[in-house]
């Protein structure tokens, strides 16, 4: 496991990148196989997996190639909602954050 909250945001970018990179090989694809399944280019491919920027959108369809979208839900969890918030909140869900009781209005 990595220490991702002392990491600045191109290496985690760098790190995702690699471990797309060891998945890919790992399913023996090539750069080319992978971006025909995916429907992006070869190069976006090597960009992704060299550190370089890419959108969150590349990040799906490059996991939608790789069969690996089931990792997304690990990813960032659909966590539902809490009972404790269902009964604060009468049944309903929470719409919107709260104020921060501690800033001041400008």
């Amino acid at each position: 496991m990595i220490d991702a909250y002392g990491m600045s945001n191109m290496e985690l970018i760098a790190e995702i990148g690699r471990r797309l990179r060891k998945k890919r090989l790992n399913k023996n694809l090539s750069q080319k196989k992978l971006a025909t399944i995916s429907g992006i280019s070869r190069t976006t491919i090597s960009d992704v997996e060299n550190g370089k920027m890419y959108t969150v959108l590349t990040l799906i369809q490059m996991l939608r190639g790789l069969q690996s979208l089931d990792e997304f839900d690990a990813f960032i969890p659909d966590l539902g909602i809490s009972p404790l918030q269902l009964s604060k909140f009468n049944g309903s869900a929470r719409r919107r954050a709260s104020k921060d009781k501690n800033s001041t209005k400008k």
